[in-house]
């Protein structure tokens, strides 16, 4: 089958016009619409349907299409592959990340690769779900940073970092002052908490379960950061990691963070990827920097 006509099936599919595809494609408008008459043709039936000025999709060409983004998937990584090979200082990485990690983490580390191999680009992909991961064999992302530690033999996990869990009190709070503190020192306090699918919920909830706290949740946040300043502002307490960027700089001042003396106030960072994946030379480079990143040394609150 033409490959060309199969982007245009692509695009007319996605919603994109015959006359814009024409356009974009420098081509004739009869003769995109020869072409994906050719297609179905191939095909053995229409793929198409007009609805007024739109061309939409039939059942058959849904079916299509879904095996139609998978082979140009892969050939456009067959492409990207042989150009890279031409030219290894190229090439998009795709990385995907647990939004916790967004603020010190993945800054950290693409600057650092950046500096050395500049050209580089990065598909930046934070995750919806932090309780699965997102690498496989047949999947788009290169490597995955989180906390999550996956179950499948067939993909592999090398810890980068281990954190502590603070807890996050406001600054006049009655233990402000103390150098470490126990849960079930603030068994009947309000807790500001996270969203049920992040792993640090998943693990404060963990944490105090087996401290034998019930926690009172009177917030749930999106991220770190509003948790912080939900803090700051006294509506309660939370459990947080200790890294760069756990609370904005004008919260900073209006928090203490006070380590947990109850064991497992810890969370492994690592990177995930899948052997089974062929992985273009500059995800490579970036996976080589990760772990000699991770060698090197982490700022305070973090041990390799």
């Amino acid at each position: 089958m033409d490959t060309q006509a199969l982007r245009w099936f692509q695009m007319v599919a996605d919603g994109i016009t015959v006359t814009d595809v024409s356009s974009m494609e420098h081509a004739t408008q009869s003769g995109v619409s020869r072409s994906l008459a050719r297609l179905e043709a191939e095909v053995g039936t229409p793929l198409l349907r007009r609805t007024g000025r739109t061309l939409r999709m039939t059942r058959a060409g849904v079916a299509f299409k879904r095996h139609v983004d998978m082979l140009m998937h892969e050939l456009d990584d067959g492409l990207a592959a042989v150009q890279q090979l031409l030219d290894p200082e190229t090439g998009t990485v795709t990385l995907s990340f647990q939004p916790s990690l967004g603020s010190w983490l993945v800054p950290d580390l693409v600057s650092g690769f950046r500096a050395e191999h500049p050209r580089v680009q990065f598909d930046l992909r934070p995750k919806r779900d932090e309780l699965v991961t997102t690498t496989s064999a047949h999947g788009e992302i290169d490597l995955e940073l989180s906390t999550l530690r996956p179950q499948d033999a067939g993909v592999r996990w090398r810890r980068l970092a281990r954190q502590a869990l603070l807890l996050a009190v406001p600054a006049e709070h009655r233990l402000a002052s103390r150098t470490a503190v126990a849960l079930a020192d603030v068994a009947d306090e309000p807790f500001i908490t996270i969203r049920t699918s992040s792993l640090l919920r998943h693990q404060s909830d963990e944490l105090c379960d087996s401290a034998g706290v019930r926690p009172e949740v009177a917030f749930e946040c999106d991220d770190i950061v509003t948790m912080s300043g939900f803090v700051a502002a006294g509506l309660g307490v939370a459990v947080v990691p200790a890294s760069p960027g756990t609370a904005a700089d004008d919260d900073a001042r209006r928090l203490r963070l006070l380590p947990i003396s109850d064991p497992g106030a810890v969370r492994d960072v690592g990177v995930t990827w899948s052997p089974e994946r062929r992985m273009l030379p500059a995800a490579e480079l970036f996976r080589v920097h990760v772990v000699d990143r991770a060698a090197a040394g982490w700022p305070s609150g973090l041990t390799s």
